[in-house]
């Protein structure tokens, strides 16, 4: 592949302000050519795009493209920046009147030095808020698409899109449906804008010249309008990968934007590294209707905030996971102190979940043609979760960990929509590591609070996931919650049913379709508020979980509980895959009595504390 930097342009707006600025602060940098400027990290604009291609294993060649006017200025920082001088190209213009055109530079510079390869085209004159991308990434995914590449990223509040060549994507397969160059209000909905910064496939280069023979003109030589032609008009395909930062042509603006883009992105670069990101995500009680969530039912489930998961990440020099002190021992006190541990807590804590989490993450951006910035950080992770009782411990890391990792990256929710995220953290559990899940606990976290969650097979086919409502958790009943302070795994409570649900054994079917039929009846109780309904619910899907997974698959330990809570007329069902339950007790005098009853029994008890998004500030996120 070959690169092409385009610094050709002639930037009488911002030049001219320069030398006739009264303040004095700029007299220095009076005549110096556009991408010679200050850009941030103390260097200059060029030497930043430079140094992100000058990599032999990526591009065969670096060519410049300038003009007459300048071109001993960029002589000069080609002997002086290791550059191959032979490598700049003149196109002959001294003036704006004269200029080619910036296709036409482009064009110039493939045919006079006959190049017959890939290339690859930046405006060398471009201001980037981020310097770390990968650009590496950038050209794997030119290759994996058959077309050309358009880079775009996601206009800040301030800037108008009338401003910019806005792209329309097609988020599946991330082809460009329609390109606008400069569109008016209300012409597209897009806040992805291009900018000079693409890759064209050897054999669409002809297309320059055609383009160039309908444009006599040069001011109609852009690339704005060269994408609208091959675009909308041609109907070639060319793909969109964004990358999460910003950018400024500075040949677009005058003075005071400059300085003002300059100080904008230098602050953003000083103010990130250092602090850290700490995300929290919380556990779950499945209310109603688990566990058909992965057999095409229906449930209702509340995040609590009694236990959470945090995650904290930091930039560093070198990626690194840190094991945290009781969840992924590796020194113990004696080989019995070993093996109680394990008995106990079993051999995988939580390092596995932030490695997952991350190896997903960057294969997801690749895929989806989100160019990640390189930057490393450190990665620890805490939680409080009771771990194999089925409060959703796994994935509550997990979605932490990509809180985390989507505000480190500047991935916003148009890049990762909440039913794909939920989704995604279960992908990292079920593809990466085997573990027995469904989407229920991940669609919860990820939206929190008190979620109708509707898995349908019809929804899911149609549209990958299921339909997710938040609820109204405003003077909800005070549930409780039990579990045992020594667990088995709760992933064998699962046992044989998702085999027997796939051969369409009657028994399981239906009752998937019954768990469906209870959850809608417990929102409508919870709508009306009619606890009583609610508690009869919660008793008859325990019932009929108890039918279809039996006793010896409950376990005794589940057992046990059950039987404890209805000694005092308390409802009670499982809130996840097994080793804990949750309850409604109508009677709160009696719950006092419950508690000491739970606790005699070995077993810890707790009254809930629903997590409510909307009324906490910080909305899980810290």
């Amino acid at each position: 592949m070959i690169c092409i930097l385009l610094v050709a342009g002639h930037g009488t707006f911002l030049e001219t302000q320069i030398k006739n600025d009264d303040t004095g602060l700029y007299s220095h940098l009076t005549g110096v050519p556009k991408a010679l400027l200050p850009g941030t990290g103390g260097k200059k604009i060029l030497d930043f795009w430079w140094e992100t291609v000058n990599m032999r294993q990526l591009f065969t060649e670096v060519y410049l493209v300038t003009n007459a006017d300048k071109y001993k200025y960029y002589e000069r920082w080609a002997t002086a920046n290791d550059f191959p001088v032979e490598n700049v190209v003149n196109d002959g213009s001294t003036t704006l009147e004269d200029r080619l055109g910036a296709v036409a530079d482009l064009e110039l510079a493939i045919r006079s030095r006959k190049l017959q390869d890939d290339i690859m085209v930046i405006a060398g004159d471009m201001l980037c808020a981020d310097q770390n991308f990968d650009i590496a990434q950038v050209i794997r995914f030119f290759r994996s698409k058959p077309g050309e590449l358009i880079i775009y990223y996601e206009l800040e509040e301030s800037e108008k899109s009338s401003s910019r060549g806005i792209v329309e994507v097609c988020p599946d397969t991330h082809r460009i449906t329609r390109f606008l160059e400069k569109p008016q209000d209300g012409l597209t909905a897009s806040r992805l804008a291009s900018v000079v910064f693409y890759c064209i496939q050897r054999d669409t280069l002809s297309y320059l010249s055609d383009f160039l023979s309908l444009q006599p003109q040069a001011t109609d030589r852009t690339f704005g309008q060269f994408w609208e032609w091959l675009i909308n008009e041609k109907q070639l395909d060319v793909f969109g990968m964004k990358l999460p930062t910003g950018f400024q042509l500075i040949g677009q603006v005058g003075l005071s934007d400059y300085t003002r883009w300059l100080t904008h992105y230098s602050t953003k670069q000083q103010d990130n590294p250092a602090k850290p990101i700490t995300c929290r995500s919380y556990a779950r009680v499945g209310l109603m209707g688990n566990p058909s969530d992965g057999f095409n039912g229906k449930t209702i489930a509340m995040s609590i905030s009694n236990f959470w998961a945090e995650v904290t990440l930091v930039e560093s020099q070198t990626l690194v996971l840190v094991p945290h002190p009781l969840n992924d021992p590796t020194e113990f006190g004696s080989l019995q102190d070993l093996f109680c541990i394990s008995r106990k807590e079993g051999y995988l804590g939580g390092l596995r979940l932030l490695q997952a989490t991350c190896k997903k993450f960057y294969q997801f951006c690749s895929k989806q043609g989100i160019a990640l910035t390189k930057q490393n950080f450190t990665l620890k992770y805490d939680t409080n979760i009771p771990r194999q009782v089925g409060l959703a411990g796994s994935s509550a890391i997990v979605s932490a960990t990509l809180k985390c990792l989507m505000k480190f990256y500047n991935i916003t929710d148009n890049d990762l929509p909440k039913p794909v995220r939920a989704n995604f953290i279960l992908n990292v559990e079920t593809d990466e590591l085997f573990i027995t899940a469904g989407l229920q606990d991940r669609v919860v976290q990820v939206y929190e609070g008190l979620i109708y969650m509707d898995f349908s097979k019809k929804l899911m086919e149609e549209q990958g996931y299921g339909n997710y409502v938040s609820m109204e958790m405003s003077n909800l009943p005070l549930f409780w919650l039990a579990y045992l302070s020594d667990p088995s795994d709760s992933g064998r409570i699962h046992s044989n049913v998702r085999q027997r649900w796939l051969n369409g054994e009657p028994l399981v079917v239906d009752a998937m379709k019954s768990f469906a039929e209870l959850t809608d009846q417990a929102r409508t109780a919870l709508q009306h508020r009619d606890w009583s309904r609610l508690a009869q619910l919660m008793d008859q899907n325990f019932e009929l979980r108890r039918s279809v997974y039996t006793d010896d698959c409950l376990g005794p330990g589940n057992l046990k509980m059950v039987h404890l809570a209805r000694k005092f007329g308390s409802a009670v069902k499982l809130p996840g895959s097994g080793g804990a339950v949750v309850g409604l007790c109508l009677d709160q005098a009696r719950l006092v009595e419950m508690r000491q009853a739970f606790q005699q029994a070995g077993c810890v008890f707790c009254v809930i504390a629903p997590y409510n998004p909307s009324a906490s500030a910080v909305g899980g996120q810290d």
